[in-house]
């Protein structure tokens, strides 16, 4: 009766046992499946958080190296450009030879000295050009300066005698690179004109270059 008893109290201590034990180990899968859960989610945002961040690194590179390329081709192009520009320059220099050779160039010669006169209005005036424009200076600089006088008188009514000179000092010949015409100066070289066919030349060039660029690149 006893024993029965007391094996009785084993069976439901035992059982006890095995219901905790059960209760031990659901709880333990639970919480490990839990942990496992959440570990592998951390983990997927991580890996996405990164795979975000390297596409976003690398758009950013495509974005700068498309950019960098955008900018040597604009680059590029503007040199060309402008080398088709300065050769259009230098072969409008080259065209002016030939004007310095014809037979108009004695007249040409003459009206830029009137000019020159004009904008200087200096009674001394030195007129220089270049040495295979001598022969050509001393022969109109005596109708320059009357065509000057007869201008001023015109004018303002007042007769002038200007000393007007051809430079004599073959150290300051103009160079051929300005391809004709002359330069004018008064008050010992403080004051100048540039009247050579080159400065000339880059005058119009600066006031056309608007229109020559919409003529050569009308893209823009």
């Amino acid at each position: 009766m006893a024993s029965d008893q007391i094996r009785q109290m084993v069976n439901f201590i035992l059982q006890e046992a095995h219901e905790k034990a059960n209760e031990i180990r659901v709880k333990t899968e639970h919480d490990f499946n839990l942990e496992k859960q959440t570990l592998v989610h951390e983990a997927k945002l991580a890996i996405q958080e990164e795979f975000a961040k390297k596409e976003k690194d690398r758009e950013i590179q495509e974005r700068i190296a498309r950019s960098a390329e955008i900018g040597e081709c604009n680059v590029k192009k503007m040199q060309m450009r402008d080398e088709l520009l300065q050769q259009l320059l230098a072969d409008a220099a080259t065209k002016l030879g030939v004007v310095a050779r014809g037979q108009n160039y004695p007249h040409l010669v003459q009206k830029l000295i009137v000019q020159g006169l004009i904008k200087i209005e200096e009674n001394d005036v030195t007129v220089y050009c270049r040495s295979d424009d001598v022969a050509t200076v001393k022969e109109v600089l005596p109708a320059a300066v009357a065509e000057y006088v007869e201008i001023m008188e015109r004018e303002s009514g007042i007769k002038l005698s200007p000393n007007v000179s051809l430079n004599g000092d073959e150290s300051k010949i103009l160079p051929d690179s300005t391809h004709g015409g002359v330069v004018l100066t008064a008050c010992a070289g403080k004051i100048v004109c540039d009247n050579t066919m080159a400065a000339r030349l880059d005058l119009v060039y600066s006031e056309l270059l608007p229109s020559i660029r919409a003529i050569l690149f009308p893209e823009d």
